[in-house]
Order: structure tokens, then sequence, then C-alpha cells
């Protein structure tokens, strides 16, 4: 009896291992799948991009001419969202964070918001954008303007970088709170001169990483700003806008052959800007790890 039993829990054993090497083979293969479009996909933007990527893509206006077209007013304009999301966007999420995780009571409203939170970070990013169109366009009639675009990013990205600091900070351990208290800290100058501080890399590598995704976005920025030709940077928040990604869109939507590929050298850019921004989060997370640990 006793055979028997162990017979049907190593059968058990090797079937669940054999289910996990083919759940495993499967993976491989689907990432080695991916990799290769992506990778494809990347050679083909910049055999294609690379050539029209020179001074005058970047400071001239639009033009009818692919040769004489440029991408200075979405450049700019995309420093003005991006400028003003984050200034909106960075001390709300941070200051959420901080007070869910260290202040919030622990009851069923506040995991209701935590709830919420989650799902807010997963919502498709055109319901934004038709959300932003509604409230800001229309009911508090701030236009198509670059304030209007950074609200609407803001809520966007807000659940991303709440989320994202509120993982720093639990990441932080309760041994640091605990000195703190036993020293005669207030819960304040815990938060302030310990968890912060010990908890920042991880905040700015989200905070980075959620721009970096907003940036990219262009569903919601065509709800707001519409397919707009300016020839013009913007002055203010509230002056109109475009952003790369709308740019872009416009290029290939051209029947012409020399806007594909002005369209192209444009990607190449906003791939070079993603990239730095990535860049940049890594630097900065490693930097300030090691000032930590120190």
């Amino acid at each position: 009896m006793y055979f028997d039993k162990g017979t049907k829990f190593n059968r058990r054993i090797n079937k669940r291992k054999t289910v996990g090497a083919v759940l495993n083979i499967a993976l491989i293969i689907a990432l080695t799948i991916a990799l290769i479009g992506l990778i494809v996909l990347l050679a083909e933007v910049l055999i294609k991009g690379l050539p029209w990527v020179s001074k005058n893509l970047i400071f001239n206006y639009p033009s009818r001419h692919p040769e004489q077209a440029g991408l200075l007013s979405a450049l700019m304009g995309t420093v003005w969202v991006m400028a003003c999301t984050a200034i909106i966007s960075i001390p709300i999420g941070i200051g959420a964070a901080v007070y869910l995780e260290e202040y919030a009571p622990k009851n069923w409203i506040t995991k209701l918001i935590e709830v919420n939170i989650s799902n807010l970070a997963g919502v498709p990013s055109i319901v934004y954008g038709l959300l932003g169109l509604a409230l800001f366009v229309q009911v508090l009639a701030l236009g198509r303007s670059v304030l209007a675009g950074a609200l609407t990013m803001s809520l966007l990205i807000l659940p991303i970088i709440i989320l994202t600091s509120r993982e720093a900070i639990k990441s932080i351990p309760i041994t640091y709170r605990e000195a703190a208290f036993a020293l005669g800290a207030t819960r304040w100058e815990v938060v302030s001169n310990i968890i912060l501080p010990s908890a920042f890399p991880g905040i700015l590598t989200g905070t980075i990483l959620a721009m970096s995704r907003a940036i990219g976005e262009s569903a919601p920025m065509i709800a707001i700003s519409a397919l707009v030709y300016l020839t013009f940077v913007p002055s203010g928040p509230m002056d109109r806008f475009t952003v790369l990604p709308i740019q872009i869109f416009n290029w290939v939507a051209r029947p012409q052959e020399g806007f594909r590929g002005i369209a192209a050298g444009g990607i190449v850019i906003l791939l070079a800007v993603l990239f730095l921004m990535n860049a940049i989060a890594v630097y900065l997370r490693i930097k300030y790890q090691r000032r930590s640990n120190e």
C-alpha cells in the first residue's frame, strides 16, 4: 500500500515537471518570436529612417515637401506637454503613494482605492483621451491646449507612478522605521528623512518609465489636439500644440513615398528620446542605490 502511494506521488511529481518543462519551452518560443519580430521591425525603421535624420528634420517646421519638412513644432510641443505633465503628476503621484503606504488607515475604503488604482493602470489610453476631451477641453473650457494635453497624460500615468512608488516604499525594511521611532522621530521625520531617501531610486525609475510611456502615446493626443498642422512653437500652456506621435502619424498617412521615409526618420528620433530617458532611469537608479548602500 505504501509502495502504491509512493508510486502515485512520484507520478504526480513527474507530471508536474513535464508540464513545467512544456510551459518553459512555450515561453521561450514565444519570447524568441517576439524578439525576432521586434528586431526585424527596428531594422526596417533604421534602414528607412536613418538617411532622413538630419539637422533639417529636427529644426525645420512641417512642410508639404518631404525634403523641407521637420519636427520642430512637434518636438517642442512634446517638451512642453512632458514638462507640464511632470509638474502635475509627479508630486501628486508620490504624495498619494506616501499617504496610502504610511498614513492611510487599513480599512475597506483604502482597499477600494488601491483596487481602483490598480485597475486604472490597465485602462486603454484612448479612454483617457476621450475623458480628457470631455472634461478638460469641453467642460473646463481649456481648449485643445498644452495644459489640457498635460492633464490628460497626467491621468494616464498617475496610476503607474503611484503603484511603482508604493512598491519602492514597501521595499524599505521595517527595521528602518522601528529604529527611527525608537530614537523619538515623528512619522513625518521618518518619512522625509528615512523612507523617501531610501526609496528614491525606485520612485525615480518608475516615474521616468511612466514618462517614457506618456511620450510615446498617440491615442490620447489625437483625441485632445486632433490632427493639426502647426508651424509654430507653443509659447505657453494655453497654446495649441502637436507632438511627435501625431506628426509621425500625419506623415505616414500621406501617399507620397518621401513622407514614409521622413516618418521613419521621426520614429528614429522618438526611439532615441525614449532610449535616452530609459538610460537616464537606469543610471540614476544605480547611482542612488550605490549611495544608499554606502
